[in-house]
């Protein structure tokens, strides 16, 4: 499947290393350029801009927060403008269930779909926990092989410096 991926972060770039493993063609966009070489190697194709990044059916991000996410689908030029009619946009940041909400609906009002997935995970626990994704529902076809392709099956264990487990409760909902 052909996908785009913008922000490559820590989390995003091995998200989108995970998708080619699983042999998808990614097409990556990042504002740090330089982050994206790896992934290049790997046999991804950078873009310049993030509406080159929407011209497939899908688009995957993985941003810092609310503002970072509101303002890449939202401002011109961005995903929302970008992504074809029928395309869908999977967001695996972290953010507030308000703006998931609104999301959704601005994207359904471009004909759009949007699928919330937030990952958890903590560089701390790297050698533990690539990520933990939510699965997505069963309604949601589509970004089903994506999401698969980028989920870890390893299970969340003990902190090795605080020896506690980590919990993480599902906040945000497949839309």
């Amino acid at each position: 499947m052909k996908v785009g991926f913008v922000g490559l972060g820590h989390m995003g770039s091995g998200m989108a290393a995970s998708l080619l493993k699983a042999g998808h063609e990614v097409t990556v966009y990042n504002r740090t350029r330089a982050k994206a070489e790896p992934l290049i190697a790997q046999g991804a194709r950078i873009v310049a801009s993030i509406a080159d990044a929407c011209r497939d059916s899908a688009v995957i991000t993985m941003l810092a927060n609310d503002n970072a996410v509101e303002g890449l689908v939202l401002g011109k030029g961005g995903i929302i403008d970008s992504l074809p009619k029928g395309g869908i946009h999977i967001s695996s940041s972290t953010i507030s269930v308000a703006l998931s909400e609104a999301l959704a609906k601005v994207h359904a009002k471009a004909g759009q779909r949007f699928v919330a997935a937030p990952v958890f995970g903590r560089r701390t626990w790297r050698l533990q926990v690539s990520s933990s994704l939510l699965r997505p529902d069963p309604r949601t076809q589509s970004p089903q092989q994506l999401l698969s392709s980028m989920r870890s099956d390893r299970r969340l264990s003990l902190s090795p410096r605080r020896r506690r487990p980590l919990i993480s409760s599902s906040l945000a909902a497949t839309f």
